[in-house]
Order: structure tokens, then C-alpha cells, then sequence
């Protein structure tokens, strides 16, 4: 009889098995300190990207031997997570409880989202691998919730509403760092780069219809750089996201009122019976 496939563990957490504030007993290298490895291994993913990063090269940036780093953290995915949450600590949190619009916040999360993502392209590759409950990404998370909360949408409508925008956020600037990584990588601006790419896609007949189509729309679209396109096409996507949840809103709210206008029982309340 075969044996069964050996499940792959999920990934210990750095923050569970209380790793993240730990020191090994004596013996350390002088000058040398966990916040100085997570600030190298920031620099160096943000140069090099996830791809190229290692223990060893780390160690050579930090002049010290590849054994040392490991006085203060055990392994590579371990440093890694923690360099993910340093890095969301650069999101600038708006106060959830001091009465400004939602949909305000709404933007600023989005917004600072964003820039967290196209300056620092590997995070997105990290989002999900790791369990992601460090102190930074557990204040983002709940001053995403807490806002979203004041849209006036009911609980259970909640994470669809937190997945459309910041799934949206996630996608749009994961892939703008990407382009700006392979610009960076050509030697290129990324406007340098786009211009190629746009001569690359005429030369292929069989784009030419779509080509065609494109060009159309993004000369309504307007922008004299691949900058002010993004940025257009950005802010847009986020106002219809925020008009959708607003509709929503208002449908919520009209659905009781339809259904005790017409007798009717509201949706998802239950029927009632009369002997």
C-alpha cells in the first residue's frame, strides 16, 4: 500500500513560539544587535530583492560570519518575518476614533497601503506566507477594522468590504513594484522602460487590435508619465470602490423598509407561522 503524501506544517510563526524578543545566553559579537540585522536585511531586499537575499550575504553586509546572525535569530524565515512587520510599521495610521469621514481614512489606509507596497516590492511576496501577527501589521489591521466599521455596512458585510479594497490595494501596487523593479533592473526609468515595452507590443501583429484599443483609452485616460497614469488610474479604482460601499450601505438600508412596506419578510429573517 502507498503511503500517504506527507502534509507539509504550516509555518511556524516567529511571534508565536516567543522568538521575536529573544537572545541567546553569552557569547554574542560585539556590535551587533537584532535591530541592526532587521535594518540590513531591510536595505538589502529593498537593493537586491527576495530573490538574492541570504543569511551569508546578510552576514557579509554586517561584516560579521554567517554563525553570528544566528546568535539572534534561528532561522532565515524567521529574520524574514520580522523584517516584514518592521517595514509595516512605516504605514502611517490615521485615528480611528477622532471623528474624521470614513471614507477619508478609507483613502489614507489605501494610500499608505500603496506606498508601502512599490517601496518595498518583496513585501508583497511575504503577505500570506507568514502568518503576519506582529505589532505593526496587528495596529494596521485594526485601524483597517475599526474604520471600515464606520461605513454603516452591517458585521457581516465587514471582510467583503476590508477584501474588495485592500485586495484591490495589494494587487495594483504589488504589480506597479514589480515594474518599477524591472525598470531598476534594465537600467531604466520607468518611463524609459514602459516606452520600450510599447515598442516591443507594436512590433507584434497579433496585439495590433488590442494595441489599438488601448491606445484609445489611455489617451482618454490622459497622464504625461507612467507616474500620473498610475496615479489617475489609482485614485479612480478607489473612489468607485468607496461609492460602491456606499451604495451598499444604502441597500442594506432600504431592505427592511421595502420589506415592511410590502409585508414582506426582510432578507435573511425568518418566516413566520400562524396556526
Amino acid at each position: 500500500m502507498a503511503k500517504a503524501a506527507r502534509q507539509e506544517q504550516p509555518r511556524p510563526s516567529v511571534w508565536l513560539e516567543g522568538k521575536a524578543h529573544r537572545r541567546r545566553g553569552g557569547g554574542q559579537p560585539s556590535g551587533l544587535d537584532r535591530d541592526r540585522i532587521i535594518e540590513v536585511t531591510v536595505r538589502l531586499l529593498d537593493a537586491e530583492g527576495l530573490a538574492r537575499f541570504s543569511m551569508r550575504r546578510l552576514a557579509g553586509e554586517l561584516d560579521v560570519t554567517a554563525m553570528s546572525v544566528y546568535w539572534y535569530v534561528d532561522t532565515k524565515d524567521d529574520l524574514l518575518e520580522l523584517a516584514l512587520d518592521e517595514v509595516m510599521g512605516e504605514v502611517r495610521l490615521p485615528d480611528p476614533d477622532a471623528g474624521a469621514d470614513w471614507r477619508v481614512q478609507v483613502r489614507a489606509l489605501a494610500r499608505e497601503y500603496r506606498r508601502l507596497l512599490v517601496g518595498h516590492p518583496w513585501v508583497s511576496a511575504l503577505v500570506g506566507v507568514y502568518l503576519n501577527i506582529g505589532p505593526n501589521n496587528l495596529a494596521f489591521s485594526r485601524a483597517v477594522q475599526r474604520v471600515v466599521r464606520r461605513t454603516g455596512l452591517p458585521a457581516k458585510r465587514l471582510t467583503s468590504a476590508i477584501s474588495a479594497v485592500f485586495q484591490f490595494v495589494y494587487g495594483y501596487g504589488t504589480l506597479e513594484g514589480h515594474l518599477a523593479s524591472r525598470a531598476a533592473a534594465g537600467g531604466m526609468s520607468v518611463d524609459e522602460y514602459f516606452q520600450q515595452a510599447l515598442s516591443a507590443v507594436t512590433a507584434a501583429p497579433q496585439a495590433a487590435d488590442v494595441l489599438r484599443e488601448s491606445r484609445e483609452i489611455m489617451e482618454a485616460r490622459g497622464g504625461d508619465t507612467v507616474a500620473e497614469m498610475l496615479e489617475r488610474d489609482f485614485e479612480f479604482a478607489l473612489e468607485l470602490l468607496i461609492a460602491g460601499i456606499e451604495a451598499m450601505v444604502a441597500r442594506e438600508a432600504e431592505a427592511p423598509e421595502e420589506a415592511q412596506a410590502t409585508g414582506a419578510p426582510a432578507p435573511g429573517a425568518p418566516e413566520s407561522s400562524e396556526e
